[in-house]
C-alpha cells in the first residue's frame, strides 16, 4: 500500500529507497507485487539505472537464495533490455541482461530480439544482426517486422542510409509469400534519416528498387511506395512527398494511383488547390483517373479556398475522365458561386456544362443566375441569360420572371416589366404542365405593383382580370400607395386629350382600387 501510494504521487526516489531497504534487510516480497509499480514509476520519472539496479538485485536473490518468487517477469526483463539498448546503448549491459535470463530460464520474444537488433544496427555489429537472424528462426517467430523496424530505427540513428535501403530490400527478398508490413513510425524513421543525411533522389530510389521485388499481388496500401508518401504526408510533408514522386517520374517509373492520393488529400486538408489540381493533371497525364469521390473532395477544397479557377479546371477533368457521376460536383460549384455572388462565373460554368447529358441541367440553374445578377443591379447580365434559357428551350417559370420584376422595379425599369407581362399572357395557359408559369399570389402582386407604378394601367387591368379568373385574392390597398406615391398629379382630363385608351384604362383602374371616391 505504502508502494501504491508512492507511485500515484509519482516520487521514484522514496519509492526506490524501500525496494532497497527490503532488499538491505532481506524482507523478499515476491516481484508481482512492486515489480510493475516500479517500472511504471521508473517510466514515469525517467529513472532507468534506479530500476537496472534493482532488477539485478532482485535477479541475483532469485538465483542465489533460490527464491523462484522473486523471479522478475519477461515483461520486466525487456524494460530492462530496452533501456540498456536504447538509453544507455550499451551491448555489455544488454548482454548481461540476455545472460541472466537465460539463467532464470525466461524466453525472449520478439520485442526482446528488436532491442538487440537495433544496438548491434547502431553499433555496427553486422555479426552479431546475422546471429540474431538465426535465432529468430529457430524460435519460430511468424512476424519478423518488429526486428527488422528495430534494426531500421538503429541504422537510421547512426547515419547508415546505404543499410536503411538493404534492410528494407532484403525484407522483401526474404518474405516471399507475404510482403511485410511496416508501421508509419518506421517510414516516419527512415524519411527523417533521409532527409537529414541523405536526399529525395535516395528516397525515390529506394522505392523503385522496391518495387522490382514486390509482388504483382501487393495491395497499394501495403507496399513501401505508399508506406513512405503517406508518412511523409503525415509528417506534413506533402512538398517533399510530391518531389519523391516526381522524380520516380523523371526516371520513368510509375506510381499506382493509391500513392498519389494522401498527397491530394494532403492538398485538399491545407487548401491548396492549384497544387492539386496540377497533381490531378500529372496522373491524367500518365493515363490513371480519380474516382469521383476524390473529384468531388478537391473540388470542395477548392471552393471552400474561393479558388475558383482550380474548382472549374478539375471539373473539366472530371468530366475529360468520363465519371458517370458529375451532379455533386455541378452541385457543390454552383452553391459556391452563388454563396460568393459571382453570377457571371455560375453562366460561363453553366453554358459549358448546360450539353453534358450526366447533368441534368433544369430551369431552377438558369433561375439561381437570373436572381444572382439581378440582386446585384446587373439587369443587362439577367437579360442575356434569360434570352439564352429561352434559346436552349427551358421554360422560365414564376420564379424567373420574379427575380426579374423585382430586378427592374429596384432600377424603375417598369417597360421591361410590362414586355415580361406579355410574355407571361402567352405562357399562362402552359400553367399545369410541368415548368410552366405559376400565375399565383406572388406573381400577380409583383406585376401589379411594378405596372402601377410604371403608369401602364392596361396592362394592370389584364392582370387584374386574369386574378379574378383565377380568383387569387388581391390586396388594393397595396396598389392604391403605389398610385399615389408615383401618379398622385395624374388627370384624366389631361389623359382624355393625349391617349382615349389610357384614360378609359386609367379610370377603369381607379374605379377597381376605389380611388374615385
Amino acid at each position: 500500500m505504502v508502494l501504491k501510494s508512492m507511485v500515484r504521487a509519482n516520487t521514484a526516489a522514496p519509492a526506490f529507497a524501500l525496494i532497497k531497504c527490503m532488499f538491505k534487510n532481506r524482507y523478499f516480497m515476491p516481484f508481482g507485487l512492486w515489480g510493475d509499480l516500479l517500472i511504471e514509476v521508473s517510466r514515469k520519472n525517467v529513472s532507468f539505472c534506479s530500476f537496472l539496479e534493482l532488477f539485478e538485485e532482485t535477479c541475483r536473490v532469485a538465483v542465489d537464495e533460490k527464491l523462484v518468487f522473486m523471479k522478475p517477469d519477461l515483461d520486466a526483463c525487456n524494460v530492462a533490455l530496452e533501456g540498456c539498448c536504447r538509453e544507455l546503448e550499451s551491448i555489455r549491459d544488454a548482454e548481461r541482461v540476455i545472460e541472466t535470463m537465460s539463467v532464470l530460464n525466461i524466453k525472449p520474444d520478439e520485442f526482446s530480439f528488436g532491442f538487440l537488433g537495433y544496438l548491434y544496427a547502431l553499433k555496427g555489429h553486422t555479426m552479431k544482426i546475422n546471429e540474431l537472424k538465426g535465432l529468430i528462426k529457430g524460435f519460430g517467430f511468424s512476424n519478423s517486422s518488429l526486428f527488422y523496424s528495430s534494426l531500421i530505427g538503429g541504422y537510421v540513428k547512426s547515419g547508415n542510409l546505404k543499410s536503411v535501403s538493404a534492410t528494407i530490400l532484403s525484407c522483401l527478398k526474404e518474405e516471399n509469400e507475404e510482403v511485410m508490413h511496416f508501421s508509419r513510425e518506421t517510414f516516419c524513421e527512415v524519411i527523417n534519416g533521409f532527409l537529414k543525411h541523405g536526399s529525395v533522389k535516395d528516397l525515390a530510389d529506394l522505392i523503385i528498387e522496391a518495387q522490382k521485388l514486390e509482388p504483382p499481388s501487393t495491395v497499394v496500401e501495403r507496399s513501401i511506395g505508399f508506406g513512405i508518401i503517406d508518412s511523409c504526408v503525415s509528417l506534413g510533408l506533402s512538398d517533399k512527398a510530391h518531389s519523391i514522386v516526381d522524380e520516380m517520374v523523371a526516371q520513368g517509373s510509375t506510381m499506382g494511383l493509391g500513392v498519389y492520393l494522401p498527397i491530394l488529400k494532403a492538398y485538399c486538408k491545407e487548401h491548396r488547390t492549384a497544387e492539386a489540381t496540377q497533381l490531378v493533371m500529372e496522373i491524367s497525364n500518365s493515363g490513371m483517373h480519380l474516382s469521383a469521390e476524390s473529384f468531388d473532395s478537391l473540388i470542395d477544397a477548392a471552393m471552400t479556398s474561393q479558388d475558383f479557377q482550380s474548382a472549374f479546371t478539375l471539373f473539366r477533368d472530371m468530366r475529360e475522365a468520363r465519371v458517370p457521376e458529375l451532379k455533386g460536383s455541378y452541385l457543390t460549384i454552383m452553391t459556391g458561386l452563388m454563396a460568393s455572388h459571382r453570377p457571371e462565373l455560375m453562366a460561363a460554368f453553366l453554358d459549358e456544362i448546360v450539353e453534358d447529358p450526366r447533368i441534368e441541367v433544369k430551369t431552377h440553374d438558369w433561375n439561381s443566375i437570373i436572381h444572382a445578377f439581378c440582386k446585384a443591379g446587373r439587369l443587362e447580365d439577367a437579360r442575356r441569360t434569360f434570352r439564352r434559357m429561352v434559346f436552349l428551350q427551358y421554360e422560365p417559370n414564376d420564379q424567373t420572371y420574379l427575380s426579374l420584376i423585382n430586378g427592374y422595379v429596384t432600377a424603375e425599369k417598369y417597360f421591361s416589366v410590362l414586355m415580361h407581362w406579355n410574355e407571361v399572357k402567352r405562357r399562362i395557359s402552359t400553367a399545369e404542365k410541368e415548368g410552366g408559369v405559376k400565375f399565383d399570389h406572388a406573381l400577380v402582386d409583383a406585376f401589379l405593383y411594378a405596372l402601377v407604378k410604371g403608369g401602364y394601367f392596361d396592362a394592370v387591368m389584364q392582370v387584374v382580370e386574369k386574378s379574378q379568373e383565377m380568383k387569387i385574392f388581391v390586396d388594393k390597398w397595396r396598389y392604391k400607395q403605389a398610385f399615389m406615391e408615383t401618379h398622385k398629379k395624374l388627370k384624366v382630363s389631361k389623359m382624355r386629350k393625349r391617349n382615349f385608351r389610357k384614360m378609359e384604362a386609367l379610370i377603369a383602374f381607379k374605379n377597381w382600387a376605389g380611388l374615385n371616391a
